[in-house]
Order: C-alpha cells, then structure tokens, then sequence
C-alpha cells in the first residue's frame, strides 16, 4: 500500500462515527438506510462519511434499485493492518532488547 492510499486509510479511520459504520458492516452488507438508524446523524452526513470511506477503499456502494448497499472492503483494511503488523514487530524487539539492557543495570551494584 503507498503512502497515499495509507494516509487515506487512517485519515478515514480517525473519526468516531466512520469507524462505527465499519464495525455496524462487519456483520455484512447494509443498506444507507439502516445505516443512518444506527446514528444520531442525518442521511446527507452518513452519506459524506460514506464518501471518505469510499475514498479510502474501506467500503463498496452498489446501486440495487433504489436502494444504495454499502460492504466493507476488507483487502484495503488488511492492507493497513499488515503495515501496523509491521512497526508492532519492530518496536517488540526494541522494547524487549530495552528491557534486558534495563534489567542488566539493575543487577549491578553501582547501577551503571
């Protein structure tokens, strides 16, 4: 994933109410509709969230009549997750060498 589209992904991410749109999808596929009933926000809002989720290649919209059907799109969230994945090993490492390096100086009696 590059920069951009990760940037994006977590921009998306960063508000409250996109974030619990993602997790009302994560049972399956939702209509707007329903989705709006979840919140104590108007359609037009649910709507521009939707954009920026769209946007950012967390959900798919798909016409069926007149009803808009929103789904999560997981490969973009795995995405993200695997380059979060990433920076957790790294930082275990470090925080785990930390902690021997700590630990070696507590041992000593002058404490260097």
């Amino acid at each position: 994933m590059d920069s951009k589209n990760l940037d994006l992904v977590f921009s998306a991410l960063s508000d409250a109410t996109r974030r619990g749109i993602l997790a009302s999808l994560a049972s399956g596929e939702r209509t707007v509709h329903e989705l709006t009933s979840d919140f104590d926000i108007s359609q037009p809002a649910v709507s521009r969230h939707l954009r920026v989720l769209d946007s950012a290649g967390l959900v798919r919209r798909e016409k069926r009549g007149r009803e808009t059907i929103v789904t999560a799109a997981t490969e973009t969230a795995a995405e993200a997750a695997h380059w979060l994945t990433h920076y957790v090993d790294f930082w275990t490492v470090h925080f785990d060498q930390m902690d021997v390096i700590l630990t070696k100086q507590r041992e000593r009696p002058d404490g260097r």
